[in-house]
């Protein structure tokens, strides 16, 4: 059977238009026409392909996975971030815009770093490996440190970097518990640390969209009522110990408490303390500078 492209968006946007908006059906459509139908922007008017029985049979299993609320990005397998292509699955996160811009930030700092010569960097809770790998790909010169506590999400990320960084890459992706002092060890001193830790409080778990609550990795997102900056804490006393003098250190945050992650890091003695909006406008990132040394 000889269909178009604009067939099969058709029966898809139809197929799930009882849980998302014509424009979220549409823009879904393209993801995995795309992604899973290799329908790379071809004018419909020339594009045919054969259709097979288990195409269709493909389809509607998408179609079912979708309708069930299951994110576009586990049913494809894959997610764009900051113009890679990075696999990703229900052991990681799904890579976001705002963490784009901690990237786009971290990479304006290594660039105008005054030395030709390795950075380290270590990334820590990688998830998908999308912020250290995104970096090295960028600079690739920078010498890539990873550290995941889920055995799951370090598969995929170590997936990820042999993918778009080469299987002849220098990186090297640890599991571990930053929480657990004793992983420390593993690191010797670093140039920069950067971390999206968890940050949501379980009590803000009933505002969470419940595609994420059902299908992203909770381990990933949520952090105890008692203790929500435990990671950030933690996190600027590693660096402390591990970070060069001058080393910097970043993070990205959740809006609600990032004005108590800055002071945190300020009575902790880290210099020049920053905290950014994202592109919404909301206080999302911070970073903060190691002491330097005073001849």
């Amino acid at each position: 059977m000889i269909v178009t492209p604009a067939t099969v968006k058709s029966i898809l946007i139809q197929g799930i238009s009882s849980r998302y908006s014509l424009a979220e059906a549409a823009g879904i459509a393209r993801i995995v026409l795309e992604d899973v139908f290799q329908v790379h922007r071809k004018p419909e008017s020339v594009f045919v392909s054969e259709w097979s029985a288990a195409q269709t049979d493909d389809l509607q299993q998408i179609i079912r996975r979708l309708e069930a609320g299951e994110p576009v990005q586990y049913v494809v397998g894959t997610a764009d971030f900051f113009g890679m292509v990075f696999q990703v699955n229900p052991a990681v996160l799904i890579p976001r815009q705002e963490t784009e811009e901690l990237v786009a930030w971290v990479l304006e700092h290594l660039r105008n770093l005054d030395t030709d010569s390795h950075v380290s960097l270590l990334d820590i809770g990688l998830g998908s490996g999308c912020i250290g790998i995104a970096l090295k790909k960028k600079i690739p010169r920078l010498q890539l440190f990873g550290l995941e506590k889920s055995p799951d999400a370090l598969a995929v990320a170590t997936r990820n970097a042999q993918q778009i960084l080469g299987t002849s890459a220098d990186f090297r992706f640890l599991q571990g518990d930053i929480l657990q002092a004793s992983d420390w060890q593993a690191f010797s001193a670093l140039d920069v640390i950067v971390s999206n830790p968890p940050y949501i409080p379980l009590a803000e778990k009933e505002w969470m969209p419940e595609h994420v609550l059902a299908h992203e990795p909770a381990l990933a997102l949520f952090v105890s009522n008692e203790d929500p900056l435990v990671f950030y804490r933690t996190i600027a006393d590693f660096a402390l110990e591990k970070l060069r003098p001058g080393g910097v250190l970043f993070f990205e945050c959740n809006e609600f408490n990032a004005a108590e992650v800055a002071m945190l890091l300020s009575e902790k003695g880290f210099q020049d303390v920053v905290l950014k909006k994202d592109i919404s406008g909301s206080d999302r990132m911070i970073c903060g500078f190691t002491p330097r040394i005073v001849d």
